[in-house]
């Protein structure tokens, strides 16, 4: 299965959204983008996590500002993994989006990343793949030795050039 849906509740939020596709495509894990709305197209959203499990899917993330009922509503209909990312919105910054995917009622888990935290939204959803994967688990123990790695060098260049 391990196959990851990225929805998102409005084409305007591809710029963000494109950032879980990204890491999950350097992973070599299949995802595909939708835009399916909460409000807009609720039918699709009921359609679509319903049918999620049999259509290949094993972890969900849905991206939406303002009101950002999407992971919410697709939890509802679903058991499988679904992570939230609130999109920042001109109206409050973010904080609407936030309190909107956080706020779930027990019983109807959504795990929820920063307000814009694409990149963290596909590396939870490799992650919880990586639970049965254990090349995929490799491939994420690499992807932080590097950033390890990485910070080391910086370290050094901003001691040498500041001590």
């Amino acid at each position: 299965m391990n196959k990851v849906a990225i929805l998102m509740g409005s084409k305007s939020d591809v710029g963000v959204v494109k950032e879980a596709y990204d890491v999950l495509s350097a992973l070599g894990v299949k995802s595909e983008m939708r835009v399916i709305s909460a409000h807009r197209t609720p039918d699709e959203a009921h359609k679509f996590a319903l049918q999620a499990r049999d259509n290949g899917y094993s972890v969900i993330i849905c991206a939406a500002g303002k009101a950002a009922h999407l992971a919410g509503v697709i939890a509802a209909y679903t058991t499988l993994p679904v992570i939230g990312i609130p999109i920042k919105s001109s109206t409050m910054d973010g904080l609407d989006s936030l309190l909107s995917t956080v706020q779930m009622p027990s019983g109807v888990p959504v795990a929820t990343v920063a307000v814009d935290g694409a990149k963290n939204a596909g590396l939870l959803a490799a992650e919880i793949l990586a639970l049965s994967d254990n090349d995929l688990a490799l491939k994420l123990k690499e992807m932080r030795e590097e950033m390890k790695r990485k910070i080391s060098e910086d370290d050094e260049k901003i001691f040498d050039e500041f001590h």
